[in-house]
């Protein structure tokens, strides 16, 4: 990494709170959060939005959905970090282990349904061609049954990552090596 990781020991008491509640969660803290941790600012103002966008319990786009964005995307993007961090969870929340490599790869030949795939068409123009974006694009989504809230969910969260992928080239980040496995291998389970 270019930058130097942030210690825990330095960051504000609730940027310190929501590493260690992710960290108990996962067993490992992701890179990004003390990546990010060295400006808590700017810490504070990406986990908000990404929390709006990825946690959200309104619209059609399921967890997996919104994963399968990030992946798409991020791929696209060449950001290694996200597509390994967000393929993990895409592989745990679509209960498939091959779906994000595929997905990472090409999703117009990925193992996923037409609205998925109709998603990730607009997704990736998004991406790569935003000024193209036209009236029928969004004809296409409502045919595949997402509403203008849920286009507008498919942009923001590809818009987010856009983001996120440019930072976590610029700074070199890494993905912990524990992603690799997630979601390919049964998790250990925690005993008593």
């Amino acid at each position: 990494m270019r930058y130097p990781y942030a210690s825990l020991d330095d960051v504000p008491q609730d940027i310190r709170d929501q590493i260690v509640a992710v960290s108990e969660k996962t067993g490992f803290i992701p890179n990004v959060f003390l990546g990010l941790a060295r400006r808590p600012a700017e810490f504070r103002a990406f986990f908000a939005y990404y929390d709006a966008l990825m946690e959200k319990e309104t619209g059609s786009l399921t967890k997996a959905d919104r994963e399968m964005i990030v992946t798409a995307t991020s791929a696209a993007n060449g950001c290694l970090y996200c597509v390994v961090a967000h393929g993990a969870v895409l592989r745990i929340m679509a209960k498939d282990p091959y779906v994000a490599d595929q997905v990472a790869v090409d999703h117009r030949h990925a193992d996923i349904t037409p609205r998925q795939r109709a998603m990730l068409d607009f997704a990736m123009k998004v991406c790569r061609e935003p000024a193209a974006v036209s009236d029928e694009d969004h004809e296409e989504l409502a045919r595949h049954g997402f509403d203008d809230e849920d286009v507008w969910d498919i942009a923001a969260i590809t818009g987010f990552f856009g983001l996120s992928n440019r930072i976590a080239l610029v700074s070199g980040m890494q993905p912990n090596p524990e992603f690799y496995l997630m979601g390919r291998v049964p998790r250990e389970k925690k005993q008593d």
